[in-house]
């Protein structure tokens, strides 16, 4: 058994068809297949259901996982002189009724993000359930040249979601998906309500990071200063050397950090 497949709880193929079968009952159609995803994700199985749904089956050892995650984010920011803003769930139900209202609330303003259905729970399990965006690329599997054309789309999105009190809290190249040339925001992740200015500017330190492997400091910090001032964009720099610490990111933050300071001069 991988590592990854007993941090995130493991789940039974028996176990998985059963919640299959109580998907596809919901909308009135047998299951005919239940297809697992293989993505970098520590905190859901995620799996696709007829290829028409897109499941999170979310178990005990996930929403265990995401409050060690969660403290060790807290302290992260803490060091970065900040008081921890993100949230942990207490139960699998909660991580999925949290990620559906997110992305409910993202659809609302304008944002793309896969159509939510519902999140339920069966078996001790939480379980979310998104519309099936077939044939995507995740923007950390795009070259240099289609990242770049989809830099003011992604940092339009990120403001328009910033400006309305939401905030994604776990941006990265994988969880932006490009379908069609439009961008998909999924996994969003929960802060508190009165920590949006902190959690923004943690959101576009993590967008950088994602972005300079793929395009470059300069490339990735100029579309970000079109929609943020400098006083944002001086936030998001203080939280770079603890984005580049985390597993899920490496990029060269002396090269963001020197782009960032020719806007914040």
């Amino acid at each position: 058994m991988s590592i990854r497949r007993f941090i995130r709880g493991a789940v039974s193929r028996s176990q998985l068809e059963a919640i299959a079968t109580e998907v596809s009952s919901r909308y009135g159609e047998p299951m005919d297949s239940v297809e697992l995803l293989d993505a970098d994700n520590w905190l859901s199985t995620p799996c696709v259901v007829n290829d028409q749904w897109f499941v999170k089956v979310i178990t005990a050892q996930n929403s265990f996982v995401h409050g060690l995650l969660t403290t060790g984010r807290n302290l992260g920011v803490f060091s970065s002189g900040s008081e921890g803003f993100f949230e942990h769930f207490g139960t699998p139900i909660g991580m999925a009724e949290h990620e559906l209202e997110a992305t409910r609330r993202m659809r609302e303003f304008g944002v793309n993000a896969p159509e939510p259905l519902e999140a339920f729970e069966f078996e001790g399990y939480g379980v979310l359930v998104f519309e099936y965006l077939p044939n995507f690329t995740s923007l950390d599997e795009l070259d240099s040249d289609a990242v770049e054309a989809v830099l003011p789309d992604l940092f339009g999105s990120l403001s328009r979601m910033h400006d309305r009190g939401i905030v994604h809290g776990d941006l990265r190249g994988e969880n932006v998906l490009v379908v069609d040339g439009d961008l998909y925001f999924i996994d969003a992740t929960k802060v508190r309500d009165n920590a949006i200015d902190d959690a923004r500017a943690y959101d576009i330190a993590c967008a950088l990071g994602a972005l300079e492997p793929l395009v470059g400091a300069r490339r990735a910090v100029a579309p970000a200063a079109a929609y943020y001032d400098g006083q944002t964009l001086l936030a998001a720099d203080s939280y770079l050397d603890f984005v580049n610490i985390r597993p899920d990111h490496d990029f060269d933050a002396a090269a963001l950090k020197g782009e960032l300071a020719k806007f914040v001069e």
